[in-house]
């Protein structure tokens, strides 16, 4: 058959999609599509000049690559295809309004959708006939995500997970068969599992030398030492906060909390799946109290971005009002004045004024003349380093004690693994237990290697001494950092040791918060 009017042959794009792995298998399977599409060019004497597969996507958007590459072909000018073949419409899609769509965009370029199985022409009735029956296919696509909905919902509530990838620190075992369906729940991975709880012990202690990380600190801690992600790859701040915040870790695993539009679900629609904890509560609810405390959305903004060393800390010596920055000569001089003064109670408050610069400065003076003395800083980095070392020294021990514990089981199987092959009771070429040989192997090498990683770091914190040239050394930057404006320090500093701080003509008062 040829093109109307050119004598060529009519050129064939054929479009092949299943939804899910089991409809590759079970229902209309792609080989199956191709076969039909071939034969279909055959009869009709068509040349099939491209082929486009999408394998285990749904049709309900355009969220598809094969799709994608489709219709930037069709849309080129000439188009290199007349037609764009399809076992059925709902293979194309399962929007009716977006078909009618692509129907026309196609046609504006000389491009017809065929479907094998539909078979319509282009007049008016058929049209409606198309119509109809790809609004019946929208309909069935809907009812049955919502029947898989259902009973995915179920399965769950019976504790046994759905078949997506798990959680780093989780991996997939099978709990129970049921006729040929086999049940799958969670069990903690140990190849993975001390990644996570690392990422909790940073996020509530530290390292030993840093104090309780932040998100962005996790992150370039695991990095820096070749702690990859599950993939191999390196961490983000995304997958870090969503294993901090994740209740899994907890033994809560929620299901259904968001639909596919990414919008999250009420509370009655989602399903708690009991998993085996990696993390205790009390870890758990520790490290959400620091997040929300680092959290900038839960503070007041001027508070965070104010490059004032006391904004927020200082009050009117008159009133007890909170002083606020208020500029003069066109933004050219800057002052801390009383917050009820400046909004005209001079009724109440008579009020000062004072150069922001100027005040910041001596304010900053005094704290490094009190608070940088040598004795007390050696004081507070000897009292640093004991805790480190005893905190390292304590849990490093239980780390030490698991991770030996777990190289000696891995040891122990891949010992009998070897045994069951010598004697013949396994075959090598089992592709099953060449996997498994591969899992202990990694998680034998995996322990060596945290034991190892372990072993250094307590060396390490046994090592650290306290010398001169170490406090002049914190003394110097300490100084410097509490003497540059805009600097976060030094508002952090003044808030940790100072109580209230107190501005009237001639004379600041600070109350600190430790001798």
């Amino acid at each position: 058959m040829t093109a109307a009017g050119t004598g060529a042959v009519m050129r064939v794009a054929l479009y092949l999609r299943v939804s899910t792995t089991r409809q590759a298998q079970h229902d209309v399977s792609i080989p199956d599509q191709r076969q039909q599409g071939e034969a279909w060019c055959a009869a009709h004497g068509y040349e099939l000049v491209d082929t486009f597969v999408d394998a285990g996507v749904s049709a309900t958007s355009d969220r598809r690559p094969e799709f994608q590459r489709l219709i930037e072909a069709a849309s080129g000018r000439p188009a290199p295809f007349d037609i764009i073949l399809v076992h059925s419409f709902s293979r194309f899609f399962r929007d009716h309004l977006e078909l009618e769509f692509h129907i026309r965009r196609l046609a504006r370029n000389g491009v017809k959708l065929v479907s094998i199985t539909q078979a319509v022409g282009d007049d008016p009735m058929h049209v409606m006939m198309r119509r109809v029956m790809t609004l019946f296919d929208e309909y069935q696509s809907r009812e049955n995500g919502k029947h898989t909905l259902r009973a995915m919902k179920e399965n769950a509530r019976q504790g046994f997970w759905n078949g997506a990838l798990p959680p780093i620190g989780y991996r997939i075992v099978e709990a129970e068969k049921r006729g040929a369906k086999v049940k799958k729940t969670l069990a903690i991975d140990p190849m993975h599992a001390d990644t996570v709880r690392l990422i909790y012990r940073l996020a509530l202690s530290g390292d030993g030398t840093t104090g309780p990380m932040g998100v962005k600190a996790i992150v370039g801690y695991l990095n820096d030492r070749r702690i990859f992600t599950r993939d191999g790859g390196r961490w983000g701040v995304g997958p870090i906060h969503a294993i901090l915040t994740r209740t899994t870790y907890v033994g809560q695993h929620r299901f259904n909390r968001r639909g596919k539009d990414n919008t999250r679900k009420a509370d009655d629609e989602v399903i708690t799946v009991a998993v085996p904890p990696l993390i205790d509560q009390a870890t758990f609810d520790a490290v959400q109290a620091l997040l929300r405390d680092r959290n900038s959305k839960t503070l007041v903004p001027h508070l965070i971005s104010s490059p004032n060393m006391l904004t927020g800390l200082l009050h009117c010596a008159q009133c007890g009002g909170l002083m606020t920055m208020r500029t003069g000569k066109a933004g050219r001089y800057r002052y801390y004045a009383c917050q009820k003064t400046a909004r005209t109670d001079t009724a109440r408050c008579t009020g000062i004024a004072i150069p922001i610069d100027a005040l910041d400065t001596l304010v900053a003076r005094h704290m490094m003349g009190r608070m940088l003395d040598r004795r007390r800083v050696e004081g507070i980095l000897t009292m640093i380093f004991e805790r480190r070392q005893a905190l390292m020294a304590r849990d490093g021990a239980d780390r030490l004690d698991e991770l030996n514990r777990r190289a000696e089981e891995a040891k122990l199987r891949l010992q009998r693994l070897h045994k069951a092959i010598e004697i013949g009771a396994l075959d090598l070429e089992d592709a099953s237990l060449q996997e498994r040989l591969v899992y202990l192997r990694a998680l034998r090498a995996r322990a060596a290697e945290e034991i190892a990683s372990i072993q250094a770091e307590l060396y390490r914190a046994g090592a650290v001494t306290i010398s001169a040239s170490m406090l002049s050394a914190v003394i110097k930057k300490a100084g410097q950092r509490l003497l540059e404006r805009g600097d976060g320090f030094r508002r952090g500093y003044a808030s940790a040791f100072s109580a209230r701080i107190v501005a009237e003509a001639g004379k600041v008062r600070i109350t600190c918060t430790q001798s």
